[in-house]
This record gives C-alpha cells, structure tokens and sequence, in this order.
C-alpha cells in the first residue's frame, strides 16, 4: 500500500503528493478499485475487502433537505442559498405565503406592497439578466469563470447613464464578450453575436462605453480588476480553436504558433487584428504542409472573408524567411517551393482580364 506523502510545494506550502498513488498491496490492481466507507471510517479495496486505512473523515453534508417531499412546506435544511456578492440584498428576500386563518384578500395586498419594493425590483432584474446570461453561455459552451467575470461587468455598467438607451441584449452580449476576454478565453464578436441576435453598430457602442466605464472605475480605485485584456484576446488563444474547427493536425497548430509569435516583427501585419493574424497564420502553414484546404474554405469557416486572408498572405510571403520555423526547414519536414508565389498568381489574373 502507498500513500501520499506531503512534500512542499514551490510555494513552500505542504500537500498530497498527487502523483502516488493509492493501491492495494494484495490484488497489485491498476487502476485500483477503492470504496470509501464513510460509516464505518474506513478505506477497503473493493476485490478483495482489505482494509487499507482508517479514520476516514466524512466530508459530505449531515444534513437533508425535504423541501421536494410531502412534509406540509416545510423545510428542515438548516442552511439557505448561497449568498451573491454581486446582488444588494444578498439574496435576502421576504416572500409571504398563505396562512391557515388567513383572508386571500389580505394575503395579496401583503403580496403588492411587497412587490413595490424598489430593492427588491433592482435584484430581480439583476436576477433575471444574470440567468439569461448563465443561459447564453452555457449555450456557447463557455466556462464558469466567463460567467462570473460577465455577471461582474454587467453589475457595475448596467445603470450608468452612458448606457442609457441601449437594449439590454446589446449589454449582455458585450458583458460576455468582456468576459472572455478577461477570462483569456477566445471568442470572437461574430460567435458572440451568433448566441445574442444584436446589430453589429449597436454591439460595438455598447462595448466601447462599457469598456470605458471599467477603465474609469478601476482607475478610480472603486474596483479591483484588470483592464489590459479588454481589447482583445491574444492571437495565439484563437489558433489552437481555429485549427480544431478546421481539423488539422497538431504539427500544423504548433508551426501557426510560431507564425504568429513572428507576426510581431513584421511591421506590415504587427498592427492587424488578433483574429486575421491567427487566420492567416494558419492558411501560409496549410499551404507550406500541403494541406487539401482551400482559402474559401478557410474564410467560410472562420468567418472572415477570403481578401483578408490572400493580403495576409502575400505580406507573410515577402517575409518567409522570418515566419517559417527554421526547424521545420532544417529537418526536411517542409520546403518553401510549397509556398505559392503572389507573383504567378498577379500574372495569371491580368491574363484572365485580357
């Protein structure tokens, strides 16, 4: 039997060794089939039933809650919601239920003036705007720190005056988008706008505004958060997701990685967007392996148009000596008569003119 030792950390801090393993000296199975019983205290292999340690501490709730059976609304949990940070009243609210020898009458009055509660309105609309954005990423598949950071942008810009006018959709859209910005997760304005239907012109107002209000504020000292990132993701976050969607392989993702990073040298491309410099990264590449995929194709499926990637192109051209992995080269895996040249491609489309 090996158990986890505690070894210090870089920090210097004290935890498991998570890289040993627990397994039973008897039955040498790997992996190991371990059952914790937590009413008896102890760790058992599941083959053979040896006991393999004791005074296990249960770690799971010793409380129930009835709340879903027939116990006349009762509710014995001991505990309520988890409270929310990002709501005023800490989801703290009175809701008033209908007593036995109550009149129906007085129960709905109650209920009205409760309703007219101007705190209680502000949460719920925060509320309801914070499940619809739990809604639309979960629709995009993105993870719990995008929510989070959305949630807190959406909270600290949704009543300013600024914004004032502009649709509730166009401020969620962009408190996602500022999220995964934040977050470092990339996602582009067209894959925004493909979860949330708003107009383009309103999208990129109301990004502007909310990204000036983070500014002001954090430079304000009234929030703690970081505002480099809210311009927009780094290309290299886009290439790996980029090249998912169009099923290369990993030698193609890594030479893109490369390409990029070079990207930041030349000074005619350096100034482009993340997202062209990703896309046309990944299309010299796919032609220097001789990949089977059009730039129509690329563009269709990136959602960019195909003039951008063939500018891109011809600027990488020029400077192939600098955007090409070296070692690609040196090994053989690749050769630079792949790379088409612009020139043949100018002089075959004023023949076609003539």
């Amino acid at each position: 039997m090996s158990q986890a030792a505690a070894i210090p950390n870089r920090n210097g801090r004290k935890g498991p060794n998570l890289n040993i393993v627990l397994t039973c000296p008897e039955c040498k199975v790997y992996p190991p089939k371990i059952v914790e019983r937590f009413a008896e205290g102890d760790v058992v292999c599941a083959l053979c039933g040896l006991v393999l340690s004791d005074k296990l501490v249960d770690t799971r709730s010793e409380w129930r809650t009835f709340s879903n059976d027939d116990q006349n609304g009762d509710d014995p949990s001991r505990v309520g919601e988890a409270s929310n940070p990002l709501l005023d009243g800490n989801n703290l609210s009175t809701r008033i239920g209908q007593g036995e020898n109550t009149d129906m009458r007085f129960t709905k009055e109650l209920n009205r003036a409760q309703g007219k509660n101007v705190v209680d309105k502000k949460d719920n609309e925060v509320q309801s705007a914070f499940a619809k954005i739990t809604m639309l990423c979960d629709a995009a598949e993105l993870p719990k720190i995008v929510k989070d950071c959305a949630k807190e942008a959406y909270k600290l810009c949704h009543d300013e005056k600024p914004l004032k006018g502009k649709s509730s959709e166009s401020i969620m859209a962009a408190s996602i988008l500022l999220g995964c910005r934040r977050a470092e997760v990339a996602r582009t304005f067209k894959e925004i706008q493909s979860i949330i239907h708003v107009k383009t012109k309103e999208f990129g107002k109301t990004l502007n505004i909310m990204k000036g209000i983070l500014r002001e504020k954090s430079s304000d000292g009234f929030i703690k958060i970081n505002t480099d990132n809210m311009s927009g993701a780094q290309n290299l976050t886009y290439i790996p997701r980029f090249c998912s969607h169009l099923g290369l392989p990993m030698q193609v993702t890594t030479a893109a990685e490369y390409t990029a990073k070079k990207c930041k040298e030349i000074e005619e491309i350096a100034g482009k967007s993340p997202i062209t410099i990703a896309v046309v990264s990944i299309y010299l590449n796919i032609l220097l392996f001789k990949i089977p995929v059009s730039a129509a194709k690329v563009a269709q499926i990136l959602q960019v148009t195909e003039g951008t990637i063939k500018s891109g192109y011809k600027i990488l051209f020029e400077h192939r000596d600098v955007a090409v992995d070296p070692q690609l080269i040196a090994n053989g895996t690749v050769s630079m008569d792949n790379l088409p040249r612009v020139e043949k491609d100018r002089g075959s489309k004023d023949d076609k003119k003539k």
